[in-house]
């Protein structure tokens, strides 16, 4: 499909400066960009492409003052990028959607199904599962029995949801993600052996969450595992059983977070960080990549390292790590100074 700068700019609510008629196909990035796409800049790191760029369109934002003279037609708005998210949100709706329900897909007589749901082929629909409207079930996902899962969610290829899990409305769950398989419980026994602790909780997903490829969740060993609404969890992400993760909470790829952690609302937490146990993260923490957190955390705060600190703490202490072994060698050089002092 083609639009007009004029479109754009009026379904943007932006300023359209240039040439209003002008038309494009397609988005791409500001620094492959040719004629007939559309491209954005949202980084200052990028500003040097505008001048160069052969996109038709971009959208700039609304105080940007170009130094040299632009070819393209420039969109001013308020938030490049949240503009651009919206138009790859309507691109992506415009492409037609999977609709039916596949003759080779296995789906239990006692399943309930609700209108406009698409079940692709060899995916498995356990006995009383609930479906809401507009569900997506892409091929060779497997739902177990009791599953509820609420309108306009969309499961993709692979995904595996356990019994008894409850996943809201309006979720993505990205391929090979696993929802409800047990949690690491094991008791130790006096042989050095260890004997497996039942898991017999579930899974509760709220409204407007997103998983992605690879992530493991856990169910609880009594109670629920949740993820509260509006939580986005990256690929390769380990939730451990009865762990609670607030509304609106995004993690990164590679996270750990063993069981029965709860972490607050509104956090940021980076690639590869690693959650212990039974601990407490408190609302609006922010945690960066690689850190190792082994005890709780009180609201707002901003932390890294391992074992974690303070960011400011942190930064203060790097200049010591950095220089630790020429530190060292000082000190030895000292305790010889004072070594041949004491001879005399």
């Amino acid at each position: 499909m083609e639009f007009s700068a004029r479109e754009i700019a009026d379904l943007l609510q932006g300023v359209c400066e240039g040439d209003p008629d002008i038309r494009v196909s397609q988005l791409a990035k500001i620094e492959e960009a040719t004629k007939g796409t559309m491209t954005f800049l949202a980084n200052p790191a990028y500003t040097n492409h505008i001048y160069s760029t052969e996109a038709s369109i971009v959208l700039v934002k609304d105080d940007f003052q170009p130094e040299k003279p632009i070819q393209g037609t420039l969109i001013r708005v308020k938030d490049p990028y949240g503009a651009l998210a919206r138009l790859l949100e309507l691109y992506k709706k415009s492409n037609p959607e999977k609709t039916g329900l596949s003759k080779l897909a296995f789906i239990s007589p006692r399943a309930q199904i609700a209108e406009n749901t698409y079940i692709g082929e060899f995916a498995y629909v356990g006995d009383g599962v609930v479906l809401g409207k507009n569900v997506r079930v892409y091929p060779h996902t497997y739902i177990g029995d009791n599953v509820h899962i609420g309108d306009d969610t969309t499961l993709y290829s692979g995904v595996r949801i356990y019994e008894n899990s409850r996943l809201g409305a309006r979720c993505t769950i990205h391929s090979n993600a696993v929802i409800g398989a047990d949690g690491f419980g094991f008791a130790p026994q006096t042989d050095n052996n260890y004997k497996k602790v039942a898991q017999i909780g579930n899974v509760i997903i709220e409204d407007n969450v997103e998983i992605g490829a690879g992530t493991t969740i856990d169910r609880a060993t009594l109670g629920s595992t949740i993820i509260r609404s509006g939580v986005k969890l990256d690929n390769l992400i380990q939730i451990g059983h009865n762990v609670v993760i607030g509304e609106n909470t995004v993690m990164a790829a590679q996270c750990g977070v063993a069981g029965s952690s709860k972490i607050g609302k509104n956090c940021m937490i980076g690639g590869q960080v690693g959650i212990s146990g039974h601990l407490t993260i408190g609302n609006d923490v922010k945690i960066a990549a690689q850190t190792g957190v082994s005890s709780s955390i009180e609201d707002g705060q901003i932390i890294m390292g391992s074992p974690a600190m303070e960011a400011s703490q942190y930064k203060k202490s790097f200049v010591y790590f950095r220089n630790f072994e020429k530190l060292v060698k000082r000190i030895d050089e000292l305790e010889q100074v004072i070594k041949k002092l004491k001879s005399y």
